[in-house]
């Protein structure tokens, strides 16, 4: 849960001033809208045993009936398959680790729309997008078979497709990347982008963001092994060698292309380099770790350039980073993934596994990425034509945080009070002034 209000720090410092309550909103009204429709329907539609075709869960799971008491992870009759004897969890342990994902997934995509778009129009999305996009998703990726029961049917990327994503990285940051670029596309350009600088306000509040991103992303990854063995050793390590090895790939990129290294570089690639280990972190060596963070830290700050050159305007790179940075993570694993680490995986090509696993990867990828951007344009398109989704240019231009919340971030007025500006500011004028005329 602490990501969320550290992704809301990481996105508010990077806004302007006049932006960060309402980029702190965005995510923080994600945990209030997610968490009542995960327990109303949200959990059943993804974790509930499947409907047909691996595609939507059904109505078990309603009002989260039958969860209490019982455990997840009920051993198949299949002794391979992915749930084996003493791995069992309890039924509500696992379901709430599994809203934290549903709640940031929804809150990431609003980094893309930062500045223009209205609270409640957003707050609506979030609500629908979960509903059709983020359930139905989660229940393709991780829900897998034998989870509750002999006869009990998942997803069909997890079982069908046999595609490997450790924490999300198809679920949680493909899914919310595509979902950016098609709101982008149907909220437009802020107003004087790209030739007004639009510079962050607050990168100490950026590096707090990331700082704790990092840290709960140990509980996003590593929890993901569902016990505390060496799974989990393996994703923590995994995490933690990913992301360095991202902050110097694009600071080294930072450095070559504009002759500095900047704080808010080391910050977002810390963030691409979490994103790009995700769905990797249980199934590659650390030095396959290292490798697969370099080269989403330098090319995730290689394509945050992309949206000057082709005019999409993702405010805060939600694209470059989370969509860029999932699809290096989830095709990596057909490269770096090794059963040495964990017996449940499989061998990517660098470990003579040959093509087939790596196909599986591009295609969960692909799927994933289609489904979400083209069922967030046509939500998008709907919200925009119906009760408006993007807020009045003279809202955006005085500041949405006072059109849209009735409040201001930072309050100045009472700098310019009393003090340095009343009777001390003119009597200490008066000592300047005579103290000026004495050295004259």
């Amino acid at each position: 849960m602490l990501m969320t209000p550290g992704l809301a720090f990481f996105y508010g410092g990077m806004v302007r001033a006049k932006s960060v309550l309402n980029m702190l909103m965005m995510s923080f009204i994600s945990l209030a809208v997610v968490t009542v429709l995960w327990v109303l329907y949200g959990y059943s539609l993804a974790f509930g045993n499947d409907l047909g075709g691996g595609l939507l869960g059904g109505l078990d799971f309603t009002g989260l009936k039958g969860t209490v008491g019982g455990l997840f992870g009920t051993a198949p009759a299949d002794p391979n398959a992915p749930w084996v004897d003493g791995h069992q969890i309890p039924h509500l342990v696992f379901l709430v680790f599994q809203l934290m994902f549903a709640i940031i997934t929804a809150a990431l995509i609003s980094g893309a729309i930062a500045d223009r778009a209205k609270f409640w129009a957003w707050t609506i999305f979030i609500a629908v997008w979960a509903t059709i996009v983020y359930f139905p998703v989660a229940h393709w990726v991780f829900n897998f078979d034998g989870a509750t029961g002999t006869d009990f049917v998942g997803g069909w990327i997890a079982n069908k497709l046999g595609a490997l994503d450790f924490a999300g990285g198809t679920a949680v940051h493909i899914n919310a990347g595509a979902a950016a670029l098609a709101l982008v596309l149907v909220l437009g350009k802020r107003k004087g982008w790209p030739r007004e600088p639009m510079r962050p306000h607050n990168l100490p509040f950026v590096l707090l963001g990331a700082g704790l991103l990092w840290f709960g992303w140990y509980g996003f990854n590593a929890g993901s092994a569902l016990s505390a063995g060496d799974l989990a050793g393996v994703a923590f390590v995994t995490t933690t060698a990913a992301t360095a090895a991202a902050v110097l790939g694009w600071l080294i990129v930072e450095q070559i292309r504009d002759g500095k290294p900047t704080t808010l570089g080391a910050a977002s690639g810390a963030v691409a380099g979490l994103v790009a280990i995700t769905p990797a972190a249980g199934f590659v060596s650390p030095l396959g770790a290292l490798a697969i963070g370099l080269i989403a830290g330098a090319v995730c700050a290689l394509s945050v350039s992309l949206k000057y050159k082709l005019g999409y305007d993702d405010s805060l790179d939600v694209v470059g980073v989370h969509l860029v940075g999932g699809l290096i993570g989830t095709v990596a694993i057909g490269f770096f993934a090794t059963t040495s680490v964990n017996p449940a995986g499989k061998e990517g090509l660098f470990y003579g596994g040959g093509l087939g696993l790596l196909g599986k990867q591009v295609i969960a990828a692909a799927a994933v990425m289609a489904y979400s951007f083209v069922l967030t344009l046509i939500i998008a398109f709907i919200i925009q034509k119906t009760i408006g989704f993007r807020v009045s240019a003279e809202a955006e231009a005085t500041g949405i945080d006072e059109a849209e919340h009735a409040e201001s971030g930072y309050e100045f007025s009472s700098l310019r009070g009393g003090g340095v500006t009343g009777k001390t500011a003119d009597a200490n004028a008066q000592k300047v002034s005579a103290n000026a005329g004495k050295e004259g």
